[in-house]
């Protein structure tokens, strides 16, 4: 593997560090501190870590100020990387990212602290699609996984478009639930990589089947044709 998690994590934490260095050093952007939207990552599912004070302990150590921990796949970077076409189209993503507002309310980008070349340069290897295979032996990449809950949960596009050409065909799996799947596969990967899918699979349980024909979750477990 490329190590797409933890640079991606890197990645987002450099953002965070260069956004409150920026702060310390005299703050030309004008960022106001109580409308940074960017949060620091880690890949670990820590609560006590959703909100935190940071900057403390003395003048040499930072600005005091609220900020957070979100989990890794959650980051912005990730979805950014997976709907990147190449390093180019990387760079040109992540300086659009919006880490805050001014004291004029005016949005703050990466791309104005500088960061987005040193953010591409740590993802430059996780860019890079891994190629696994299934306990058959069946060729397969596995890269990113952004949320579907908050991004668009697929896989790369790099990902999916050399599958495409290393194969016959390609079957790529995306999200869960055809809400949080299949639409924003459709809706958002397909037109942004100009993907046309030729067949679509659905996976569905009695359960769900019955639910969604009227019955109530109280006569799941019982059989009905009709539902």
């Amino acid at each position: 593997f490329t190590g797409d998690f933890h640079a991606i994590g890197a990645a987002n934490n450099l953002l965070a560090a260069m956004i409150d260095n920026h702060i310390f050093q005299g703050n030309a952007l004008k960022i106001d501190t109580r409308k940074i939207t960017w949060r620091r990552c880690v890949d670990m599912n820590d609560r006590q870590l959703r909100n935190i004070v940071c900057g403390l302990g003395g003048k040499t150590n930072g600005m005091p100020r609220e900020d957070g921990f979100d989990i890794t796949v959650a980051s912005e970077v990730m979805a950014v990387l997976c709907l990147s076409a190449d390093i180019d189209d990387l760079k040109a993503r992540l300086a659009r990212i919006i880490i805050g507002y001014n004291t004029d309310d005016q949005p703050v980008t990466a791309g104005d602290l500088n960061a987005h070349g040193a953010m591409a340069a740590l993802l430059k290897d996780a860019l890079k699609p891994n190629l696994v295979q299934t306990l058959e032996g069946t060729p397969a990449f596995i890269h990113g996984g952004p949320f579907a809950n908050i991004a668009h949960g697929c896989n790369s596009i790099m990902a999916t478009r050399m599958a495409l050409k290393l194969g016959e065909y390609a079957v790529t799996e995306a999200g869960f639930g055809a809400d949080l799947g299949a639409e924003k596969f459709i809706d958002i990967k397909c037109r942004m990589a100009g993907l046309k899918p030729s067949a679509v699979v659905i996976v569905a349980t009695v359960r769900a089947l019955k639910h969604h024909g009227g019955v109530s979750k109280a006569h799941l477990g019982e059989e009905n044709l009709e539902a």
